[in-house]
């Protein structure tokens, strides 16, 4: 099984979290966005829409869009499972999980930065206010949805981690690096701090990657 990967990439950070936590052994590529690489033929041919992560099992069949893998991967590797038993947890997972993959990280991706950038020519504290707004909606949202919530545990869903959680923290995570204080949002802090504290989550940290550039990396 071969993972295509980069450091930085929120969606790839999900991925990251489930082969950790179903102790699926990956060759991971890294395909680095910086350098344009996903615009590469090789990679192009792979991904036609340039984007990551991707998956590539041995027989080669090829897998994208991070949510779809995550599925994949809990249908064919089914502990611990990703997704509650019953029918209306589910659904609430996958609910929690949407509100930040298909909602709030699609608007600070780096193709939506490029496009404000290159075509809007918006300023830097104007490309800042953007991101601010949609990562604060998006938290908002979760906390509303999961405080005070009957089936909010440890974890956003139960006391095991689920899809949801693998989502939002990638979320919380780039709240962290644009220094927005998660105070407002307790639950959403609470869970994320659990979370992060498991080996699986930690170790797929962004900048706990091979490829993470040196001056990013933790210093020892």
């Amino acid at each position: 099984m071969k993972f295509f990967s980069f450091w930085r990439s929120l969606a790839s950070f999900r991925v990251r979290i489930a082969l950790n936590l179903k102790n699926v052994p990956a060759e991971v590529i890294f395909v680095d966005l910086d350098a344009n690489a996903h615009r590469d033929a090789e990679y192009r041919k792979i991904n036609p829409q340039m984007a990551l992560p991707a998956l590539v099992e041995d027989d080669g069949t090829t897998l994208f869009q991070s949510l779809a893998i995550l599925e994949y991967l809990d249908e064919k590797y089914p502990t611990p499972p990703l997704l509650p038993a019953d029918i209306s947890g589910r659904a609430r997972v996958r609910a929690l999980a949407l509100m930040v993959a298909c909602e709030g990280h699609p608007l600070l991706t780096p193709r939506v930065r490029r496009y404000l950038d290159h075509e809007l020519n918006l300023r830097d504290s104007q490309q800042a206010a953007w991101r601010r707004h949609w990562i604060v909606e998006t938290l908002a949202a979760l906390e509303g949805h999961l405080a005070g919530n009957g089936h909010t545990g440890q974890f956003c869903h139960g006391d095991l981690p689920t899809l949801a959680d693998i989502c939002m923290v990638g979320h919380v995570t780039i709240a962290i690096s644009q220094q927005i204080d998660l105070a407002a949002w307790p639950t959403v802090k609470r869970i994320f701090e659990t979370a992060m504290a498991l080996p699986e989550f930690a170790k797929a940290h962004p900048l706990a990657q091979p490829d993470t550039p040196e001056a990013m990396q933790p210093k020892a």
